[in-house]
């Protein structure tokens, strides 16, 4: 068992605030203990970073030179991939090969923004008004706040610290109560690559003390925030009360949708990827799935096959698909829902248990779960569960396809398998969501925009676009000449 220090203004030190500790979902053994930060801990991280990104030092650093600190971090990652995929395994409890996804993925993210910073351009409009040019460049916002989930720790930090430092800004990570050791092996990493003391720190604590503090705090000028939709909307209103910006990435409960002439084995196996890796406990996970009737039976014996050949074991198993869940009380919550979908009239076709092998019964798992007889309006379909749990519907024809996919207060991500591409760009068009797959699934780019449409968030991350979500732009005026404005000029023609 460690005892973790937090990293405050460029600091390693005790937290002031309540005792936290992370556990092993896999078996419930301790990782590590801490103390909360303190919201004296947060003036302290707030006040360090307003000195740090006003720094001439820092702020005056060339693009170029601030891309070198991302590419450093990004080979330590690389260098350190097997220890920082197993200290992500036992944060969370992801399978080691899923945790070492995200582990690259989290160096390749620091890559791209290293790359992206030295591509954000100003604009020089044509000119409007005689002898005067104008020209618009892209600064910092200042302290920025970082509000991250639990279920793909380092990704998701990245995700947000990397555009945020390659803009300019300092950075107060807040990481989830359940897993803060990620976080703070992301400081670890930047403070060894050379960043500037204060431009990073990270609070672990709970949402509703720390997390609130600092997202109403008066000197933070953006929020960026990954979780559920009802505590996104809690800081929207904040951010509207202090007229900053805000980043949502919120719920999801995502449509994947089959239609008359798809590949087979190549849907059910996607459809699978989709719901079930990480325990079915993603944002975009396809958790509603809607099968034309001509293709329904065979489609469904396929994805069950598949599902009851899947592995629940222990996260350092190679042969693991599905490790644990984040903690008891959120698989009791799975359990529930897959009660509630019996109750509805669903018929649970496989899983719906907890695994009965003893070797497993310290840890927080749950089996796949595939279930139909269920409508589109039934509250399994409509509420994110955020589990393994997938819900199966025979569709007909195409508009009410469409009309079900849509019906839905979320609009994260969907998907669409056929080998029709026409057919299915056309679908993407009517999809209200903001990914949309086709026979591919919960595949990304950092080069691509991710966001959602309705409650399913606001704004965007990655991409260039992603960068410019940390930055504000300043538009110059400069007079090309020595004319003089007469409005001043007495209008008597008296001199």
């Amino acid at each position: 068992m460690n005892r973790e220090n937090i990293f405050i203004g460029g600091e390693w030190r005790e937290g002031g605030g309540t005792g936290m500790q992370s556990r092993f979902p896999a078996d419930g053994t301790l990782n590590a203990t801490l103390s909360a930060a303190s919201l004296d801990d947060l003036e302290q991280a707030i006040a360090a970073g307003e000195r740090a990104w006003r720094d001439p030092a820092w702020r005056d650093m060339l693009p170029h030179q601030r891309a070198r600190i991302l590419h450093r971090v990004a080979d330590l990652i690389e260098a350190r991939a097997d220890a920082l995929s197993e200290t992500q395994s036992r944060d969370n409890g992801k399978p080691l090969a899923e945790a070492r996804g995200l582990v690259m993925s989290a160096a390749g993210t620091a890559r791209y923004f290293a790359a992206a910073c030295e591509l954000i351009e100003g604009e020089l409009p044509t000119p409007r008004i005689a002898g005067v040019m104008t020209f618009s460049g892209y600064e910092p916002l200042g302290v920025v706040a970082a509000i991250t989930p639990w279920n793909s720790p380092i990704a998701s930090e990245m995700q947000k610290v990397a555009p945020a430092i390659a803009a300019g800004n300092a950075v107060i990570l807040k990481p989830a109560e359940a897993t803060p050791l990620m976080a703070l092996e992301l400081a670890r990493l930047f403070e060894e690559a050379g960043l500037p003391a204060g431009l990073l720190s990270v609070l672990p604590g709970k949402g509703s003390v720390i997390g609130d503090a600092l997202a109403r705090h008066p000197k933070v000028r953006k929020i960026s925030f990954t979780g559920g939709t009802a505590t996104g909307r809690y800081l929207a209103h904040v951010a509207a009360e202090k007229l900053i910006p805000v980043s949502l990435e919120l719920g999801g409960k995502s449509p994947t949708i089959v239609l008359e002439d798809a590949d087979i084995e190549q849907a059910a196996r996607g459809i699978c990827y989709g719901i079930f890796s990480s325990a079915g406990q993603a944002c975009i996970a396809g958790a509603r799935l809607f099968i034309h009737q001509s293709l329904y039976e065979p489609l469904m014996a396929r994805l069950l096959a598949l599902t009851r050949g899947l592995q629940v074991g222990h996260p350092f198993d190679p042969t693991t698909h599905i490790g644990p869940l984040i903690n008891d009380r959120h698989r009791q919550s799975v359990i529930d829902y897959v009660a509630l979908a019996r109750e509805e009239g669903g018929r649970v076709l496989c899983g719906g248990e907890i695994p009965a092998d003893p070797a497993l019964a310290d840890g927080s798992y749950f089996q796949p779960t595939i279930i139909e007889g269920l409508n589109n309006d039934a509250r399994a379909c409509q509420e994110e569960i955020f589990g393994p749990v997938l819900v199966a519907m025979p569709f007909s024809d195409e508009a009410s396809l469409i009309a079900q996919a849509n019906d839905s207060v979320y609009g994260l991500a969907a998907g669409i398998w056929t080998r029709d591409t026409a057919r299915a760009l056309r679908l993407s068009e009517r999809l209200e969501a903001g990914t949309v797959w086709i026979n591919t699934y919960k595949v990304f780019s950092v080069s691509t925009p991710f966001g959602g449409f309705k409650e399913s968030g606001l704004g965007r991350e990655k991409g260039i676009q992603g960068l410019k979500a940390w930055m504000q732009q300043k538009s110059v005026y400069l007079a090309t000449g020595n004319a003089v404005n007469h409005w001043s000029d007495n209008k008597k023609g008296e001199q």
